[in-house]
Order: structure tokens, then sequence, then C-alpha cells
């Protein structure tokens, strides 16, 4: 009867037994490591014996026995494995071989049905598994305390991200950290985002306090006609026309002044990273007005009861 082998290959690791299979001729892929024990299994009709030999990095290329990897197959050594009465076979493959150490690499087991080597399978039926052996990897493990942070700003409110995930807003305490190095930014409405690499220590307590700067914007104001005093928040800013730089977002008031005209007083809002315009159109004295001022002379008292009665004549003159 021909030999015919389906290869049921089981590796035998400290999480149990994963079985796959093969049909004959295909090469089945294992991975494991070096020392651990690999079980291969299979059926073989017609035949009371099965050959087994390996290939691979640094070995013989017609194969060597899977036990002595000094035992050559062309020599005829090989690794017979009994078929039972049900056409099954197992070998459990032990690989801390005899006479030396397999390297890390890929390895092929050859399963052929007589004491046939590599260079003589014409004729012969096989199965080959393919296996990667690695080198056996230890680690170790140390409790590690953590550590905790205290974060503060000011102002107070503002969100707080470590490493791209969102912890809170501040004043915030965060305890069971991981040691190592964070990145902690702050952001808060108004004012600029600041980044900062905080390191946390072991058993330790990190304090953070980071001051934030509020965004400013800028104010362009133009005056009709040119040449008009103006105020920001009743503070001299200068000749319009006028670009006022760095100055906080927010509402704020601006007061615009010229002889012969009526100043004029409006509330601008500034907004941040952007430059606002504002155009101030300043509407003469009526003359009538003037010549009650030129006629007061330049008394202070006499002058405020002049600003009052223009301020008076002028919005009665606007609501007709």
């Amino acid at each position: 009867m021909k030999f015919f082998c389906h290869c049921l290959i089981c590796i035998i690791l400290m999480t149990g037994c994963l079985c796959l299979t093969s049909p004959a001729s295909a090469s089945v892929g294992i991975v494991a490591y070096q020392g651990d024990i690999i079980s291969l299994q299979g059926y073989s009709y017609g035949n009371p014996t099965v050959y087994l030999f390996l290939t691979g990095p640094n070995l013989p290329v017609n194969g060597v026995t899977l036990n002595d990897i000094t035992a050559r197959a062309d020599e005829g050594h090989f690794t017979e494995v009994s078929v039972d009465d049900n056409d099954h076979w197992v070998y459990k493959w032990g690989t801390n071989t005899m006479n030396g150490r397999l390297d890390a690499g890929t390895y092929t087991v050859w399963v052929v049905n007589g004491p046939n080597d590599r260079s003589r399978l014409n004729g012969a039926e096989y199965s080959t598994i393919s296996i990667t052996l690695g080198n056996p990897v230890i680690t170790a493990s140390t409790h590690v305390i953590p550590g905790s942070l205290t974060l503060n700003t000011t102002p107070e409110g503002a969100s707080v991200v470590i490493d791209e995930n969102y912890r809170g807003s501040t004043p915030l305490i965060i305890g069971g950290i991981e040691p190592g190095t964070y990145t902690v930014t702050f952001s808060r409405f108004g004012y600029t985002r600041t980044s900062i690499p905080v390191r946390v220590v072991a058993g330790g307590i990190t304090e953070v306090t980071a001051t934030l700067l509020p965004l400013t914007g800028s104010l362009e104001i133009i005056t009709s006609p040119p040449g008009a005093q103006v105020l920001l928040d009743s503070v001299d800013q200068g000749i319009g026309p006028v670009t006022l730089t760095n100055f906080t977002g927010g509402n704020h008031t601006l007061t615009v002044v010229k002889e012969g005209y009526v100043t004029t007083e409006q509330r601008v809002r500034i907004i941040p990273d952007q430059t606002t315009r504002v155009t101030i159109l300043l509407e003469p004295v009526p003359p009538a007005i003037q010549k009650i001022l030129r006629a007061s002379g330049p008394g202070p008292a006499v002058f405020v009861a002049g600003f009052i009665v223009i301020l008076l004549v002028f919005r009665h003159l606007r609501t007709e």
C-alpha cells in the first residue's frame, strides 16, 4: 500500500497542546523555543516504521537525526518511529539534542516512508514540517512604587492632559502614576496652551504650578477725520489712525476725542490672535454750541457746564 501521511503536530508548552494539521507533502509552520518538547504525530498506511531526519541552519544538507546532530542521514542514521495498529505514529522531540545545540532559526523535519536522506527522496513518499526555534526568553519583574502629581495653575480651572489623556482640571491631585517622564499640557479658554515635561519619581509627590498667559489680539482704529486722540480703557493710545497690539481678549472701552468734534465712546471686543478693525466717524459740534464754548472762557467749571450742554443739545438734535 502506498505511504500517505497527514501530520498532526502538537507543541507541548506551559499553556497546553496546540494541534495543527497538514496534508501530505505540505509544510506546517511551528514556532517554539530551544528546549521545548514538540510532539510530532501522524499516520502512515501500510508501513510499520517512519524515518525522520532534520535539516536547517548549520546542519549537513542531507540531514541528521533529531536527537543527535552528529548522526548524518546520508550515512544511514535516522530517527525511526514505529507505526501502531491504527496506522498512527508519535514522536516527542526534545529540542535539546545530543552532541551539540541547535541554533535559533527555521528547521525542516522530514517524515519519510523509508531510510532515504534528502538526496534520495525520488520515488519515496514524505511530508515536511517547518519548525522555527527561538532563543529562550527570561523575564523578571519587580514591584514598582507609584508616584503622585499635584497640579496647579494661575488662573485655576485649566484642563489637564497627560500624554494625550484628559485627567481633569486644576487644582488636581493624581496618584498611582508609574515612575517616568510625562508631558503635562494645561489649557484654558482665552489663555495660551502650556506643555511641561514632568518627571514622576517612585513613592514621591511631584508638584507643578503653571502660570497661563492670556491670549492677546490687536485693534486697528481708523478715525474720520484723522488726527483724533485715541484712548482705550481711559489710557491714551496715541493719535488715530493707530493699531494697538498685545491687548487681552474681551470687551474694552474705546474713546475718541478731537477738538471741534463730538467725543465718541463705544465698547469694542478684541478677539485673541486676530486684528479687529474699528472705524470711528466723528460728528462736528454744531456752530451754536461752539460759540457757547468760546464765550464761556477757559474756566474749569464753565468748561464742564458747557460740555454738559453740548451733550444734551447733541442728543436732542439726534432724536429729531
